[in-house]
C-alpha cells in the first residue's frame, strides 16, 4: 500500500500555532486583548509574516539551524507588527501584560515547533511517515546516497536501488532505465534522484515528465561541476547537496486559499452590485429579441477535467448545434442582443456563479466545449495542463487576443502556450493585471469578440 504523503503535518501545525496564540490571549483573561480586532489582527499577521519568512517550510531534512533560523525571522518581525498594533490603536499606551504575552507566545510556539520537530525524527527512526525512493545513475553514487539515507534514518528514506544503462555487478542495481517506469509503478516509489553527469538530455526529460505525470518528487545529485538552473533549488541532506525544482505556485497550499479567498470576495461583489439588477434588465430584452431561456448551460471540462454545467447569458437562438460548433464570425445563430453581449462579454456575467459554486475561477484557463477538448488533446502537446487549475472567466490567454473562434493551428497552440505560463508563474498581481486588463478590453474593438 502506497504511504500516504505528510500533506497534512503543514496545514495542521498553523491551525494548532493559531489556536495556541489565541489560547494564550484567553488565559491571560485581559478584556484589551481578548477582544475580536485583536484576535483578528493577530492571526492575520501572524500568517502574513509567516508566508514571508517561510516559518512553515519545514521539511524532513531540514537541519535544526535552518529551524532556529526560521524562528528567529518569524518572531522578530511578528514582534513588530505586534508592538504596531499598540502603538496605532492604542497610542503607544503600554497595557498590562502586554510584554507578558509576547513572551508566552514566543516560549510555547517556539516549544511545540521544536517538538513536533524531534517527535517526527523520532517517529521516522522507528520505521514510520517514510518516502520509498531509486536512483538513476551510476553505483558509486547510488552506494553514497543509499549510506546516507542509513545512517540518518530520521529522515525517513528507504532507499530501494538504482537503474542505469550500464550493467552493474551490485545489489542496488535494479535494471535499464527503461524498465524502471513500470517498476516504480509497482512498488510505490515517492522520489526519483538523477544524478544528471550519468544521463543524457532526453532521459532527464523523460524522468522528470514521469514524475510530474505521476506526482512524484524529481531530484538530481549534482556533481561539483553542476550548473544550476534558476528554475532548481539547493537543499543539503547533511552535507550532501541535492537539487530539486522549484515548486510551482498551484502546489502550494497557500496559493489555493489566496485565489479561492479572492474568487469568493470579487465574485460576491459582481452578484451584490452588477448582476442584482442587471440581470432582469437583461432578461426582459434577451426575451424581447427572440424566444427562449435567459441562460444557456453547457457541460465544460473543469479541474482535473471533471465535468461542469458552465452558465452563460443565452446570446443565439435555441439551435441543436451548440454543443458541436462553437460561434463563428457572422454566425446566424447570434441574436442582435447576443451579438453585443459577445462583443461586451456580458454573456459571461453568470459564471460568477459558477465562481461561488466552486467549478471555476474569475481568472484561469477558458474552458473549451467537450468536442474540442477531445481533439486538441490529440492534436496539442502539454493541453491537458490546462486541467490542473480551475477554468477562469478570463485569463491571460483571452487578454492576449487569443480568444474566440480557433481559426488556424498556431491559434490554439498559442493559448495553451499563455495558458501553461500563467500555471507555471502565477501570483495575485497577475490575476489582478489580467482582471483590470480584461475590464479595460470590453471597451476595445476586439477582432474576435464575436
Amino acid at each position: 500500500m502506497k504511504q500516504k504523503r505528510s500533506i497534512l503535518i503543514k496545514p495542521l501545525t498553523v491551525v494548532i500555532d493559531l489556536l495556541l496564540i489565541n489560547g494564550i490571549i484567553y488565559i491571560i483573561s485581559d478584556k484589551e486583548y481578548f477582544n475580536f480586532s485583536f484576535l483578528t489582527y493577530i492571526s492575520i499577521f501572524w500568517l502574513f509574516i509567516a508566508y514571508y519568512t517561510k516559518f512553515y517550510n519545514v521539511y524532513r531534512y531540514t537541519h535544526i539551524i535552518k529551524l532556529v533560523s526560521l524562528s528567529l525571522s518569524q518572531f522578530f518581525v511578528f514582534s513588530l507588527a505586534y508592538l504596531s498594533y499598540f502603538s496605532i490603536f492604542k497610542e503607544g499606551l503600554v497595557i498590562n501584560n502586554q510584554f507578558v504575552i509576547f513572551i508566552s507566545i514566543l516560549s510555547v510556539i517556539t516549544f511545540f515547533k521544536f517538538l513536533i520537530f524531534f517527535l517526527l525524527k523520532i517517529y521516522r527512526t522507528e520505521g514510520k511517515n517514510y518516502r520509498n525512493i531509486i536512483f538513476f545513475g551510476e553505483s558509486n553514487s547510488a552506494k553514497k546516497l543509499e549510506t546516507l539515507f542509513h545512517n540518518k534514518n530520521d529522515l525517513g528514506y528507504r532507499f530501494f536501488g538504482f537503474f542505469s544503462d550500464k550493467i552493474y555487478n551490485s545489489e542496488y542495481y535494479l535494471g535499464k532505465i527503461d524498465e524502471s517506469f513500470e517498476y516504480i509503478v509497482k512498488n510505490n516509489i515517492d522520489e526519483l534522484y538523477c544524478n544528471p553527469s550519468r544521463l543524457n538530455t532526453n532521459q532527464l526529460l523523460k524522468i522528470r515528465e514521469f514524475a510530474r505525470k505521476n506526482s512524484l518528487e524529481y531530484r538530481l545529485l549534482p556533481e561539483s561541476k553542476a550548473i544550476y538552473s534558476k528554475d532548481l533549488v539547493l537543499e543539503y541532506y547533511g552535507t550532501m547537496p541535492i537539487l530539486k525544482p522549484k515548486h510551482l505556485p498551484f502546489e502550494k497550499i497557500e496559493t489555493h486559499i489566496i485565489k479561492r479567498a479572492f474568487d469568493v470576495f470579487f465574485s460576491l461583489l459582481i452578484c451584490i452590485f452588477v448582476l442584482s439588477w442587471m440581470i432582469p434588465i437583461l432578461w426582459i430584452i434577451i426575451r424581447i429579441d427572440s424566444r427562449g431561456p435567459l441562460f444557456f448551460k453547457q457541460k465544460r471540462d473543469g479541474l482535473n477535467s471533471e465535468q461542469f454545467y458552465c452558465y452563460k447569458l443565452r446570446s443565439m437562438r435555441t439551435n441543436s448545434q451548440a454543443d458541436l460548433i462553437s460561434a463563428t464570425k457572422n454566425d446566424k445563430r447570434i441574436t442582435k442582443v447576443g451579438a453585443f453581449l459577445r462583443k461586451t462579454s456580458l454573456d459571461e456575467l453568470p459564471q460568477f456563479i459558477n465562481v461561488l459554486f466552486g467549478d471555476m475561477s474569475v481568472v484561469g484557463p477558458r474552458p473549451h466545449i467537450n468536442i474540442q477538448t477531445k481533439k486538441y488533446t490529440k492534436e496539442v502537446d502539454n493541453y491537458l495542463i490546462r486541467n490542473s487549475v480551475k477554468p477562469g472567466i478570463t485569463g491571460l490567454a483571452q487578454i492576449s487576443g487569443y480568444r474566440g473562434e480557433v481559426i488556424k493551428k498556431s491559434d490554439i497552440d498559442n493559448r495553451v502556450r499563455l495558458d501553461i505560463f500563467y500555471i507555471e508563474n502565477w501570483s495575485f498581481f497577475l490575476d489582478i493585471k489580467i482582471i483590470i486588463q480584461t475590464f479595460f478590453n470590453v471597451f476595445k474593438k476586439e477582432e474576435k469578440a464575436y
